[in-house]
């Protein structure tokens, strides 16, 4: 499966300059979020930090509000609030990410992902605030999740072409998100390997690079 891909496209359509030698650098970006949004040195970061900063990462991208964010930390709205300023204060790149894709989408009604797809807001310029507002969280996410599905598809074929090329015995079963899952002979398992981490790596030639995870098993849990 890709590691964090979705966090990657983000570092990519932002160019958040923090995100980026993050990811460059090979770190943790959770951890490194916890170590800023709530000043602690990086080798303090506990495993609730770290968690709450995971919720902040995935929350950003999909557009959360102080009040979601509160409820999902168990904190009030304006500690989240607080927790948001500081996080957009370390990464002003994806502030300015979101507004930009927000002004966007209002001019031109829809947004595109890195490949072009486009998805058109039809309430992006509402004058209900509840529906507008909704269209502007789709504005957000659906440019990174939207390419994160692109990916994947990219990443498919080049996978089901290289396998055939190679003539391997491996079919591709299924995908799970931001996974592929396949069935292979014992004795191709190390082919295999280097087949899909390249097909999945080369998907797509972004600002920081695509890591790939994988799992072995003899049933999907196994491979968990």
């Amino acid at each position: 499966d890709y590691s964090q891909i979705e966090l990657r496209v983000m570092a990519h359509l932002s160019k958040d300059k923090g995100l980026l030698e993050a990811f460059n650098q090979g770190e943790d970006i959770h951890a490194k979020t916890a170590s800023e949004v709530f000043d602690v040195e990086l080798n303090k970061v506990t495993t609730d930090l770290r968690r709450n900063a995971k919720a902040i990462n995935f929350g950003l991208i999909y557009g959360i509000s102080a009040f979601g964010l509160g409820r999902q930390l168990g904190i009030n709205r304006n500690l989240a609030a607080e927790y948001m300023a500081m996080y957009f204060e370390k990464y002003p790149g994806v502030k300015t990410y979101m507004e930009t894709t927000k002004d966007t989408a209002r001019d031109t009604g829809y947004i595109e992902t890195l490949f072009g797809r486009r998805l058109y807001l039809r309430d992006i310029n509402a004058s209900n605030a509840i529906r507008r507002q909704a269209s502007e969280r789709v504005a957000i996410n659906a440019p990174v999740q939207g390419s994160a599905a692109d990916i994947m598809k990219i990443a498919m074929i080049n996978a089901y072409r290289a396998l055939k090329k190679s003539k391997s015995k491996a079919q591709l079963t299924l995908q799970v998100h931001d996974e592929l899952i396949v069935d292979t002979p014992k004795e191709e398992t190390d082919k295999v390997i280097s087949i899909l981490t390249k097909s999945m790596q080369e998907a797509a030639n972004l600002d920081v690079p695509l890591e790939v995870d994988i799992g072995i098993g003899s049933n999907w849990d196994q491979a968990h």
